[in-house]
């Protein structure tokens, strides 16, 4: 199972690098999978820790994905990093090992410490379709316009009828960024 999570690294200079990122837990530890090249890749091979930060704050993820990295951190409790204040639970890991991969070495981290700030209230239909929306918008070169288009008409229908403010801001975000996508890829075939 793969758990839709914010993990925050530190860069060389001590700022913060906030990426959403799919981990899964095996054998007894998570496994955090960046791409290659990455960021949060080359802090884990540094620094060899991270906060997995857990949170229902869609704008987050849909800020990430769209160029709005700055969201207010504190000092993690147990490792040279720092984590969201608006998560909900936080957990601070080391890495143990990494299984190397081409595309996505596997960082299997151990957890040092694991903390609950407040309950999770559940996600509304507009929250899971907003970070279904920025899972889409991860992919754009690899997915057609078409399969694009398909699955957002879909989530339309609950960010039109569940939609908080915060909900419609990361909504608008990201489908700024798929027009930005289509844009420049409609320069390029223009172009060549």
């Amino acid at each position: 199972m793969i758990h839709e999570t914010i993990v925050t690294t530190l860069n060389a200079d001590g700022g913060v690098h906030v990426a959403p990122m799919g981990i899964r837990e095996a054998e007894g530890r998570y496994v955090i999978a960046p791409f290659r090249p990455s960021t949060t890749l080359e802090n884990l091979q540094r620094a060899g820790c991270a906060v997995i930060n857990l949170t229902d704050d869609v704008m987050i993820f849909a800020g990430c994905l769209t160029g709005r990295y700055d969201w207010p951190t504190r000092p993690a409790s147990r490792i040279a990093g720092r984590l969201l204040e608006s998560a909900l639970a936080h957990i601070e890991v080391e890495v143990e090992r990494c299984v190397e991969e081409e595309l996505r070495p596997q960082y299997f981290c151990r957890v040092v410490h694991h903390a609950s700030h407040r309950p999770f209230a559940g996600f509304n239909r507009a929250q899971a379709a907003v970070l279904e929306a920025a899972i889409l918008v991860s992919r754009l070169d690899r997915l057609s316009a078409d399969k694009i288009d398909g699955e957002l008409d879909y989530l339309r229908i609950a960010v039109e009828k569940t939609a908080g403010e915060r909900e419609r801001i990361a909504w608008a975000w990201l489908l700024e960024r798929i027009e930005q996508h289509r844009g420049a890829r409609h320069a390029e075939a223009v172009g060549s």
